[in-house]
């Protein structure tokens, strides 16, 4: 299956569940010092900000080169925890759905070619060492990994 067929599977599986969250319990962390559904989320939302860029600039590209970003301050700014439940879970379905189209216009030489530069050992969720070539389908698939951890947080 592919990264933009999963991806689609996974909003569609959540979608229905987020939204019989309340916006009182999502605005309620699980335990002291972790995020609650809306941080999650508005991670998720930040995560789909910087990985839409990135899978679009690695179609013009030779390397899988890419900025990082500090998650936590990340969250912290975007006031997630402030901000409507519903207003939340809908930027995050359209983004997705759009990065979903995203993979799946990207061309499968683009893809699919090994790339030896690269920095997904620092911006991966689950890291490829940085002597190791590295795909664009394999961080894409790492998106929808990282996606799907962070929805199985929320319960």
């Amino acid at each position: 299956m592919s990264a933009g067929d999963r991806l689609r599977d996974a909003i569609e599986a959540a979608y229905p569940r987020l939204t019989s969250i309340s916006d009182s319990d999502a605005a309620t962390a699980r335990a002291p010092g972790k995020w609650s559904p809306k941080e999650v989320i508005g991670h998720l939302i930040d995560s789909a900000s910087n990985n839409h860029q990135r899978f679009v600039r690695a179609n013009f590209t030779d390397d899988l080169i890419f900025a990082g970003y500090d998650q936590a301050k990340w969250v912290v700014l975007g006031d997630y925890a402030n901000a409507p439940w519903s207003s939340l879970l809908a930027l995050w379905r359209e983004f997705n759905l759009q990065i979903a189209r995203v993979m799946d216009t990207t061309p499968a030489a683009v893809r699919d070619t090994p790339r030896s530069r690269h920095n997904l050992h620092q911006v991966a969720w689950s890291a490829v060492p940085e002597s190791e070539p590295a795909t664009l389908a394999y961080f894409m698939n790492d998106y929808v990994d990282h996606l799907e951890h962070h929805l199985r947080q929320i319960g």
